[in-house]
């Protein structure tokens, strides 16, 4: 049973991040070179905001992030951060974040998660929806050529989800950073350099 205090937790505690999620983030970072000084970054899912923690740490005062999620977000301390209340579903949120930015993003993170039911057909139905909804905030918010980073789970329909994210970015690579628990079927996939001309 993974046990919450690991040493991802303490370490998160201890040099202040609000989860251990933060190290998932900064691996890819500093891995993968996705997130640069002065970029625009948006986080969908952003609850607790360990990930806009990290984000504005590595775009700087000149760089800007947004999170949204559809619970609220305490301050987290970076006056380059902003974040919205909402669902990602919904237009009239991308529609407050795009007034509230005044740019594209250069970069789309997302660390969402289904809810699982335990009904297999239900929750591939559920993840692909999930899915549909952040690849509609890249279509309309990420910049051509700017990248994502989204969290899947293996299983059945996860080469599909590939394969349209393949339609968008000119290359996906998936990677597990060291923060995953053992024994999760989470994997990040990076989409580079998107296609806007890729929209179905």
């Amino acid at each position: 049973m993974y046990q919450r205090k690991d040493a991802f937790h303490a370490r998160a505690k201890a040099e202040g991040f609000r989860s251990r999620a933060a190290y998932k983030l900064i691996e890819l970072a500093r891995s993968q070179r996705l997130v640069r000084s002065g970029d625009a970054v948006l986080d969908l899912g952003a609850w607790p905001g360990s990930w806009l923690q990290v984000a504005a740490d590595l775009v700087g005062p000149r760089g800007l992030v947004c999170g949204v999620d559809l619970r609220p977000i305490h301050d987290v301390g970076r006056d380059n951060v902003f974040t919205v209340v909402g669902d990602v579903g919904d237009a009239s949120v991308i529609e407050a974040v795009s007034s509230r930015a005044e740019r594209a993003f250069d970069v789309v993170l997302s660390d969402l998660a289904p809810p699982l039911s335990g009904i297999r057909a239900r929750d591939e139905a559920r993840a692909d929806e999930l899915l549909d909804h952040v690849l509609t905030w890249t279509d309309e918010l990420l910049r051509p050529g700017g990248h994502l980073v989204i969290k899947l789970f293996m299983g059945a329909g996860f080469e599909e989800r590939r394969r349209r994210l393949r339609e968008r970015f000119a290359s996906v690579r998936l990677t597990r950073p060291d923060a995953t628990r053992k024994g999760s079927a989470e994997v990040y996939a990076m989409g580079r350099n998107h296609r806007p001309t890729g929209r179905s």
